[in-house]
Parts: C-alpha cells; structure tokens; sequence
C-alpha cells in the first residue's frame, strides 16, 4: 500500500543501526557524525506474522509471501531545524512526505558517542523534536489563518469563518507547545487543514534505545519515556538498536541462541514492526492457495472490494461476493472444505467489513 514510518530523533541516537537491524534490501552508513544520513534511506520490511506459517503449514504451497511495511531512514534533526538549520528543512519534507513517526530516543550512557546535548535526557530530546515540528507547523497554519481571515472578512461567509475558527484552535495548539494530534476534530474539520500536512498531527511510536544490560528491564531513561508517552497516549518499545542489528545479521539457527542469551523469545524489532503496523491503523488478511499463502494489508474498516483492490483494481470493479473463513475456523477445521460442510465458509457481500485476520476468495466479474 505504500505506507512509511519514518525514523527520526537527533544525531547519534542509533537511527541508522536501527534502521539497518529492520531493512531487508537496505543498509544506511551508521557512523559517529552528525550528518551521516542525508538522503533518507527506504527499506522494505516483512510484517511478522505466525499466522503465515499456520496457514501455510495446513495448505502446503509452492509460495509463501508476507505483506510488508515501509521504514524511512532519516537524518538527525538538530534545533534549529525549522528555521534551517542542520540542513533542517529537507529534513523537515522528508519527514512530511511519511504516514506515521518512529522517534527514536538514546536511554544509554556511553561517552565514546558523541552528544551535543548534555547529559542523557529523553524527556528534553523528545522536547527538542517535538519543539522544531510545531515550530514548522506554526509557519504553515499562520500562511493559511491570514489568506483564509481575509475571506472571512470581506465574504462573510460562514463557512470561511467556521475554517477560520478551526485554524485558530491549531495556531494556539502549537503556540502552546501541543501536538496537533492531541485535539480532537471531526472528519470534516480535518478537511480544512489537510493540505498542510501537519507534522506534528502524524501518529507517533517511541524507540528507547537502551544499554545492553537494560533490554529486558529498562532503566531509568525509559522509564522516564515511557511516563511521558503514557500522558500523550503514546506507546514505547524499549530495545537496544546494537543488539538488534547483530541478531539481523544472524543466521536462523544463531538467533535463537543468542537471544536466549539476553533471554529474548524473539527479536524486538518484531515487536517494533508490528506496532508500527498497529500504528498506521493496519490489519492483515490472507488469500491461501496450492500456488501461494499470501498476506494482504489493508486499513482497519476497510470493506470486502476496497480489500479486493489490493490484489488488483478489477476486483473492486466487479466484484459480486466473497468467500470467507476466519483464521481460527480455518486452522481449527483445516481445510475450506472442512470449514464449508461445519458451516464455517461465508458468503459476504459488498457491505462486509473485513475482519484482521480472515482467509477470503473474491468472485468477480468484470
């Protein structure tokens, strides 16, 4: 579907070494500078799902396919960023042109990498991205409030006036210090901002990058993080970027023991890709054949055609009903035919909206 999380946070934070750790066919420069990654980097990244394999097990295809989800790669904002520092404004487009934020934050202290900072201090790091992206977004609703004020004035028009008012209440938001995404507006009054592609209203996941010792228990750093993101709504996943980026470069059978050295059950990124996915409001459903189990990603509410137009655009056109199966039916039955004589097969219609995890066939006519 195209959909990107982005990786920002400042220099030397283990952007780039995380980045690295989740891309398949991509590896960014992890260096100690500050400017190491300039261009943002994209990598393609499998969504980890046992439920693939449970399928596959029962169905024994020629093909196994995951979906997948996109990571962005990009460089270390610095203050100043809004107004163009550090090479802050393409920065600043990069990460406007994603869907969601994977803000990565240094909970470790080690002084062998660099740190303009200060001290280790998540809770001001978060502060001095948050600050550049409504300082960004302050500029862009202030163009608009003014052209959309004249309006108002000389129209009278109460529809320009109700833009107006909704215009405000984010020029105020940010003049506060506040993210976009915490005031709730309707669908219809998203409209009227939707152009500016606010920063600071895209969904946001925080990676506390700790020490080795930590991974399991977290430290104080965290800690702190994770209070702070629970007051927003927000989720953190506590990994250590360096660990992570030696279990990808493992084997299969190497993992495993590694990781039952620091007595992980699987990589965390794992974890990290499927709140990612999570995030952009995401589900799964499965198409199962002697030719390929596939997974499909759709967005959450979608109903049966828009889920068929992933597969291929003529499936929404003519599409006449779908043959459906939930993943538990199907993996308790195992089989379509099993799961059709207990009564377990359904036929849907265009109505149907798509549950996480369903197995379904589309009948098409075009």
């Amino acid at each position: 579907m195209g959909l990107q999380c982005g990786i920002v946070g400042l220099p030397n934070v283990g952007k780039s070494t995380l980045f690295n750790a989740v891309s398949n066919n991509a590896k960014a420069q992890a260096s100690n500078y500050r400017f190491c990654t300039i261009e943002p980097n994209v990598g393609l990244v499998d969504v980890p799902d046992e439920r693939l394999a449970k399928i596959s097990e029962i169905v024994q295809p020629n093909k196994i396919i995951p979906t997948t989800i996109e990571f962005v790669d990009i460089a270390g904002l610095v203050k100043g960023a809004s107004k163009g520092e550090g090479l802050g404004n393409k920065f600043l487009a990069n990460i406007r042109e994603v869907d969601a934020i994977i803000h990565v934050i240094r909970c470790f202290e080690d002084e062998n990498i660099l740190r303009e900072e200060g001290a280790i201090n998540p809770i001001g790091d978060r502060d001095i991205i948050d600050t550049e992206l409504q300082l960004k977004d302050l500029e862009s609703v202030e163009r608009k409030t003014q052209r959309i004020q004249k309006q108002a004035k000389v129209s009278g028009d109460p529809k320009a006036k109700h833009e107006y008012d909704v215009l405000m209440q984010c020029q105020q938001c940010l003049s506060d210090g506040k993210n976009i995404r915490s005031l709730n507006f309707s669908k219809e009054d998203r409209l009227i901002f939707a152009d500016l592609c606010f920063l600071t209203d895209k969904p946001v996941l925080y990676v506390a990058n700790v020490d080795e010792a930590s991974i399991l228990t977290g430290n104080k750093f965290s800690e702190a993080l994770t209070k702070m993101a629970a007051e927003e709504g927000a989720q953190v996943i506590v990994l250590s970027n360096s660990v992570e980026a030696q279990i990808s470069e493992m084997e299969e059978e190497d993992k495993a023991l590694f990781q039952s050295e620091y007595g992980l059950t699987e990589p965390g990124l794992n974890r990290l890709i499927r709140s990612a996915y999570d995030l952009l409001k995401l589900q799964t459903y499965f198409t199962a054949g002697v030719q390929e189990v596939r997974a499909w990603t759709i967005h959450q509410g979608w109903k049966a055609p828009q889920a068929a137009s992933v597969i291929h655009t003529d499936f929404e056109k003519g599409f006449i009903k779908a043959e459906v199966m939930s993943y538990d039916d199907f993996i308790q039955y195992k089989s379509e035919a099993a799961c059709r004589e207990n009564g377990k097969l359904r036929i849907e219609g265009k109505e149907y909206v798509v549950k996480d995890g369903d197995l379904m066939h589309f009948r098409f006519n075009v």
